[in-house]
């Protein structure tokens, strides 16, 4: 059995940490993968891994690894700052070690760091689980360069969550695998049937930030012809996006839209129970779009953004409608349509609940098992 350390410098549960969780649980039912967490941070994830019984440890820190960045640092804390990363490297080394761990998995960009230095003091290969685009878009285009340069020397191998995803890295000499970030097998909430166009509801989730397009739905829904009788934002606000909110309550009102603002809900399920449409519009291509599963696993009739995850995702006419990020005149002529005909929101979401069966957790756990096996070199022997 592969003794597998999974790292994180996050104990939030956004939508990565989530992923994580359901696949070490995952894991944790396999007999090929004897799964760990690492973290270096306390937070609610902690109680999740241990309440799924998921051996995890709390290494805490408060090493800040923008001290590694030229701009706003200045040299003397650049060279504490590479000073600090050695040491705590040094110690979390020494808990992956301790551990007995076989291969060390890094679940972030700062994860994997922290792991360049972990996994060569414990002397065990790293492999760098990619839940972000490693572009321009998302880093700059500087640091871009840097983290695929750094991520293709420290590591054996590499986990996609999309096959964007994978676009992004360098890979050559190096074992690679997507493996999309899978739902779990749960029951379902019952949901109502497709209403007539003078009653539909839609539903947008998502974290409210600006990449995110909840702007651009405001926008699209004043273009339609057949207007919703309910919107539902449901997201919370991180990292000092409580302005954005405030941005897209200020046009809610302007453009006179009546809108629910849901906040942060720890399971979405009832909401997209309750929706006829479920819509993603993120301006940047997403890395791969959890939601859009989600929302399609209820039965939902999908509309997504054209880019990225999401376009592996929805197959068009299908089982969903894609429309191009960041316009809201192809947007609200997707709404209006899906509004108009309930028999083909009908079929769109019966197709999408049988498209969401192949994003299944226990794939992403086989995807990942294999990418462990290549990388530490050996079959994986069940334990007795």
């Amino acid at each position: 059995m592969i003794r597998a350390v999974f790292l994180s410098h996050t104990a939030a549960p956004s939508g990565a940490e989530l992923a994580t969780l359901r696949l070490l649980t995952a894991l944790r039912d396999s007999d090929a993968v004897a799964a760990s967490m690492l973290l270096t941070a306390p937070g609610p994830l902690l109680d999740l891994m241990r309440a799924r019984r998921i051996p995890v440890t709390l290494c805490d820190t408060d090493f800040d690894s923008r001290s590694l960045t030229i701009a706003g640092s200045g040299a003397g804390r650049l060279i504490t700052g590479a000073v600090e990363l050695v040491r705590l490297g040094a110690r979390l080394g020494g808990a992956v070690r301790a551990d007995g761990a076989d291969v060390l998995v890094a679940q972030s960009t700062k994860a994997l760091l922290m792991g360049a230095v972990a996994a060569r003091r414990a002397g065990v290969p790293l492999v760098w689980q990619v839940h972000d685009r490693v572009s321009a878009e998302y880093f700059g285009r500087p640091l871009a360069v840097v983290l695929r340069v750094l991520g293709w020397a420290a590591v054996r191998g590499v986990v996609a969550n999309s096959r964007a995803t994978l676009r992004t890295l360098h890979t050559r000499g190096r074992f690679s695998v997507v493996a999309y970030p899978g739902v779990e097998d749960t029951a379902a909430a019952g949901r109502v049937p497709q209403r007539d166009p003078g009653a539909v509801r839609i539903a947008m989730v998502g974290r409210l930030t600006r990449w995110k397009g909840q702007d651009v739905l405001l926008r699209a829904l004043t273009l339609m012809r057949h207007r919703p009788s309910a919107v539902h934002l449901v997201g919370g606000t991180f990292f000092d996006e409580q302005d954005y909110r405030a941005e897209l309550e200020r046009t809610a009102a302007e453009l006179g839209l009546t809108v629910d603002f849901a906040g942060h809900v720890d399971d979405p399920a009832l909401y997209y129970a309750q929706a006829d449409i479920a819509v993603h519009c993120s301006v940047l291509p997403e890395p791969f779009g959890q939601v859009v599963v989600e929302a399609m696993r209820a039965g939902c009739a999908v509309v997504a953004a054209d880019a990225g995850g999401p376009a592996e995702i929805v197959r068009p006419e299908v089982d969903g409608l894609l429309t191009p990020p960041g316009d809201p005149v192809a947007l609200a002529a997707a709404l209006d349509r899906l509004v108009a005909d309930p028999a083909l929101r009908t079929r769109l979401g019966a197709a999408a609940r049988d498209r969401a069966a192949d994003f299944g957790i226990a794939a992403t756990a086989r995807a990942v098992t294999g990418l462990l096996e290549q990388v530490v070199g050996r079959q994986a022997v069940p334990a007795r």
